[in-house]
């Protein structure tokens, strides 16, 4: 055998090896990177069972319809932002009508995130007013919420919401991108939750009292496994 051959034969067994210990590397990294992939850890509700969840009266409040609430917007991954979305409209002797609006995702993978009202709203044709930091509290639990007034010509509107994201209650979108990379990090993917409260006919402040008290009353009155979706408890 010829200096040259064996030469080329000792190249060729180098380079088999080089690439033998790439692809070991390779398919450990893909083997870690597996292992550390978030996971999924809430199920989803079925549509019919979540809406069974929805008390229809509680304290002096009574649902009156399903309809009048304004809507998230419809887009490519309607479908997929939501796997559960109820309205409400509750009444009360002497007290203006509340609209509800619960919209639940067992997955908040930082692509599939719930929309927040700020966004909601002004595709509607509503003009924002600037956004507050509120509190509601709920169940020996302070959770914190947002309000704002959305003017619309024929229609002006009290809006006060608040988002769970696993245990965050995020009032910023950048808070809510924040805490869904943080539990991705911890290799969670968390469920994400928002309650949408609202009242035509009054101003501010008398709308945060009446949202607030609608609020709590709601949240305690709810079927345990809706209220632990609300309170991000269990």
């Amino acid at each position: 055998m010829t200096e040259e051959v064996i030469g080329r034969e000792a190249a060729h067994a180098h380079l088999s090896r080089r690439n033998l210990l790439i692809g070991i590397a390779l398919a450990g990294g893909a083997g870690i990177a597996y292992a550390r992939q978030p996971a999924v850890a809430n199920p989803v509700v079925p549509e019919k069972l979540f809406e069974a969840w929805v008390p229809p009266r509680f304290g002096r409040w009574d649902v009156i319809s399903q309809s009048g609430v304004v809507l998230p917007p419809p887009d490519a991954l309607s479908d997929r932002l939501y796997d559960n979305l109820v309205t409400r409209v509750y009444a009360a002797a002497d007290r203006p009508p509340v609209m509800l609006l619960l919209a639940y995702n067992n997955a908040q993978d930082g692509v599939l995130q719930v929309h927040r009202p700020e966004f909601c709203y002004p595709v509607g044709g509503f003009e924002l007013s600037e956004t507050r930091d509120i509190t509601f509290n709920a169940g020996g639990q302070s959770v914190p919420a947002n309000i704002f007034t959305a003017t619309a010509p024929n229609r002006v509107e009290q809006v006060a919401y608040f988002t769970r994201l696993g245990s965050s209650y995020p009032r910023k979108w950048s808070e809510q991108r924040l805490a869904v990379m943080r539990a991705n990090l911890a290799g969670d993917i968390p469920d994400g939750m928002m309650m949408r409260v609202s009242a035509l006919g009054i101003d501010r402040t008398q709308a945060q009292a009446l949202l607030s008290d609608f609020s709590r009353q709601f949240i305690e009155s709810a079927n345990p496994r809706l209220q632990r979706l609300l309170l991000g408890r269990g």
